[in-house]
């Protein structure tokens, strides 16, 4: 069950992509990853369900990525290109959205944001996914 607190509106930078988002357990579930492609976004991400996104214009603006295994689907707008979610390889019932897309939302507005091992992903490894390190913020002032 979840909150009215979880429903997020949220957009790409240009504004052609726009939706509402329930997250599974609010900022709960925030994190980085180190796989290669990740690492390179350097994006912050929150879960949603499956069915928990609703694009309220611009889903056909969309543009998507796969490597490795091609599982986890990875959404782009194709005007600006700002990362909006993706669908994740480990839980493909679950999409991770990039919270400096929502309304009101930085990655900054997290002190400490775990950092999952995606280099060693939990589908290669057969081993449960582990926490590589802690990425923190610390306001200049």
């Amino acid at each position: 069950m979840t909150s009215d607190a979880n429903l997020r509106a949220g957009q790409c930078h240009c504004g052609a992509v726009r939706f509402e988002v329930t997250l599974s357990d609010g900022f709960k579930s925030i994190r980085r990853c180190t796989c290669s492609y990740c690492r390179m976004r350097g994006a912050v991400v929150a879960m949603a369900a499956m069915g928990g996104i609703k694009f309220l214009r611009g889903e056909e603006a969309l543009t998507t990525y796969r490597f490795h295994t091609g599982s986890a689907q990875h959404f782009f707008c194709s005007r600006c290109g700002i990362y909006t979610h993706h669908q994740r390889r480990s839980d493909q019932s679950l999409y991770a959205v990039n919270v400096a897309c929502l309304d009101g939302v930085s990655p900054f507005d997290f002190a400490e944001v775990p950092v999952m091992d995606g280099v060693n992903h939990t589908n290669d490894t057969g081993k449960p996914t582990r926490q590589a390190g802690t990425l923190r913020f610390v306001p200049a002032d």
